[in-house]
């Protein structure tokens, strides 16, 4: 079990999956280049990490990437590194690996640049609970009505975390279970790294998930902690249009009520 930990002097940084494409999107723009709030949506979540305190941000991009290094080209913290094959949420950490040797020793976030409704409060939360504890990883789940569609996250008999299951690999009493998996992950980079290069290849897809981590550290003996952080309308899903309406018209919303009514 990892021992508590409280210093902030650790490097924290973060890592941005931003290489898909969204082929539900009816658009061949790189998904997180679609606009939210006037900006790709790829910036909010950038936002959220520099504000939460990461002095680096490693954008892991592929399709049209370009497109996504021009969203991004006025952030001087923003790095990146390249997923050439669409190989899992697994295969794509590994991509940025690169970028931390010799960070073994420090704080990462690992978060989907198609989510712009994430809070950096949120983001300061799960840090802190996993400063506090000395996890390896620490998770912030959603409870929603609707889970349909999202990873389920199983907790063991003492409430702790046991592992998360994709829905198409869940059972009958695992499907009604409403605490989801919204993927805002804090690793310990080195403990990330390590176990990353032992997931293998989910036999339905082929490919490799970083949802398999936590649980794989866990049967290490490292601490994986687990907080229900995410506000439900945080974890809406942009793979349509329709989508992208409903998530801009939330995120004006809430930047309005920051600015004092300001659209």
């Amino acid at each position: 079990m990892g021992q508590p930990n409280d210093n902030t002097s650790r490097l924290l940084s973060a890592i941005i999956l931003a290489a898909g494409k969204g082929t539900r999107m009816a658009s061949d723009l790189p998904k997180v280049c679609h606009p939210v709030g006037g900006r790709p949506m790829v910036c909010a979540v950038v936002d959220a990490c520099l504000d939460a305190g990461c002095e680096r941000v490693v954008a892991v991009v592929g399709y049209k990437q370009e497109l996504v290094r021009e969203a991004l080209a006025t952030y001087d913290a923003v790095e990146y590194a390249v997923q050439d094959e669409q190989l899992g949420t697994g295969h794509a950490v590994r991509c940025a690996e690169g970028a931390f040797e010799g960070d073994a020793d420090s704080d990462v976030f690992v978060l989907c640049g198609d989510g712009p409704l994430i809070r950096a409060e949120t983001l300061t939360t799960v840090l802190d609970r996993h400063r506090e504890t000395g996890a390896a990883a620490t998770l912030a789940t959603s409870v929603i009505g609707d889970p349909d569609g999202y990873g389920r996250v199983v907790r063991a008999a003492d409430g702790s975390f046991e592992r998360i299951v994709e829905q198409k690999n869940a059972t009958e009493s695992e499907l009604a279970i409403r605490e989801i998996n919204p993927s805002y992950y804090c690793f310990d980079t080195g403990a990330l790294f390590e176990t990353l290069a032992g997931v293998g290849r989910n036999p339905t897809t082929g490919e490799y998930y970083v949802t398999d981590v936590p649980a794989m550290l866990k049967g290490a003996g490292r601490r994986v902690e687990v907080l229900d952080a995410v506000p439900p309308q945080d974890v809406l899903s942009i793979n349509t249009l329709e989508h992208l309406a409903e998530v801009d018209r939330i995120y004006r919303a809430r930047q309005g009520a920051t600015t004092g009514g300001a659209s």
